[in-house]
């Protein structure tokens, strides 16, 4: 191939997109080997972007692509992947046509060249668009139904930056001089694209990253040092650690538990640079014992990750019933094991970020006729310019708060041991 100036990035972007439809990878598991030979950072990031766009926006620009050619392309066929590149760099990163076809075209050869240029070609002339909404995958829409259409309505943009303080009071205060806004005590959220360890606080530890949504589960724990000695919460699956800093923040005693040694050497390095306290345990939570029982238990459970889907739109197209099958009888056997390790009187949060009934309301039914747990709903005023839903649990998906830029897709409940 010629050596054009953005070639790398195009072609690592169709190295992902490979990756995650024909294989069936993530995002993350596929940057390894599609990004291992593009060195700049812009590059990198600009190869992201693009196949992120292409995933939210894939049944549109495939739409158009049908529109705009009587061949029957294969949707695994090189030229219809580098058509939608094309298409999503045109029309959703703002690139100039004239450059989309110099960094597109270069990726193709002999006739599937000459079709990439006809079909990009006569979408421009016609000055083609996509629609004001992503138009969601049929076995997705299938799944979420009513809650569809509000959920493509938050696929529109990539999220924008929220963070978890450390002191809950600095919320507004922090805002105002950081340029953000704060949609709840002890957090801020920044416009996307923000160096996040150039930020005022990163060095000295006063806040991490998280999502609003995925703050809610440690705050429906309250407060933990409210007794004589300290109480002592076990946070199941913790890696990388924003709720174990939330626990710890809030007065608990933590045990962080996850069985993954990368993903536990993020939470010691989150846990060094905010100056709390914790005891990290690499472990397996299917055989693990405790030495003790523990007042509270937050269980953010392995799941399909469905609710990820405004920064990760991969689950878009990778989750099916099979991988919803395999994580609720995860999701069972650790529930099982955590309701064992709580003290009486002691509440276990269970959360998922999935927007798939069958991993959340579904769950709550199971634990409520299986492990004997009693429900503690959910109030209003615990929750950030939300409601519960009609059960008392917490259901999110991004189209919530749609005017303020969103938030992850969870679903949470909070029970108690008799």
């Amino acid at each position: 191939m010629p050596k054009t100036p953005g070639l790398p990035a195009r072609r690592a972007a169709l190295k992902l997109l490979d990756a995650v439809l024909r294989r069936g990878e993530t995002l993350e598991q596929a940057e390894s080997a599609a990004l291992s030979g593009v060195h700049a950072a812009e590059d990198r990031a600009l190869a992201r972007a693009i196949a992120s766009e292409v995933l939210r926006w894939l049944v549109d620009c495939d739409t158009l692509i049908d529109s705009a050619t009587k061949q029957n392309l294969p949707d695994d066929a090189k030229v219809r992947s580098v058509l939608r590149i094309m298409l999503a760099q045109a029309l959703r990163l703002g690139t100039p046509p004239h450059a989309v076809v110099a960094t597109g075209l270069p990726l193709l050869a002999g006739g599937p060249r000459r079709l990439a240029h006809g079909v990009f070609s006569t979408l421009t002339k016609r000055e083609a668009e996509l629609p004001a909404v992503p138009t969601l995958p049929e076995r997705v829409r299938a799944r979420w139904g009513g809650r569809a259409e509000g959920i493509a309505r938050g696929l529109v943009d990539p999220p924008e930056l929220d963070l978890a303080l450390k002191d809950a009071s600095q919320a507004a205060e922090r805002a105002a001089r950081m340029g953000g806004t704060s949609l709840a005590p002890g957090h801020v959220r920044l416009p996307r694209g923000t160096a996040v360890e150039a930020l005022e606080g990163f060095k000295e530890g006063d806040w991490w990253v998280q999502d609003l949504a995925a703050q809610i589960p440690a705050r429906l724990l309250g407060e933990g040092a409210n007794e004589p000695g300290g109480r002592h919460a076990l946070d199941l699956c913790a890696a990388p650690g924003g709720k174990t800093l939330a626990l710890s923040a809030a007065g608990w005693k933590v045990t962080a538990l996850d069985i993954s040694k990368r993903r536990l050497d993020l939470l010691k390095a989150n846990l060094k640079r905010t100056g709390l306290a914790a005891s990290p345990v690499r472990a397996d939570a299917l055989s693990w014992e405790p030495k003790r029982r523990f007042d509270a238990i937050l269980l953010d459970a392995p799941c399909t990750a469905t609710g990820t889907c405004r920064r990760h739109p991969d689950v878009l197209h990778r989750i099916g019933k099979g991988q919803i099958a395999e994580m609720v009888e995860l999701q069972r056997a650790l529930l099982t094991r955590a309701a064992d390790w709580l003290a009486p009187g002691g509440a276990l949060v269970y959360a998922v970020c999935s927007l798939e009934e069958e991993e959340g309301e579904q769950q709550a039914r199971w634990i409520a006729e299986t492990l004997g747990l009693e429900q503690v709903p959910c109030a209003e005023d615990e929750l950030p310019g939300l409601s519960p839903n009609s059960e008392g649990h917490v259901r999110t998906h991004p189209g919530q708060l749609a005017d303020t830029g969103g938030l992850d897709g969870f679903f949470i409940s909070r029970w108690r041991k008799a």
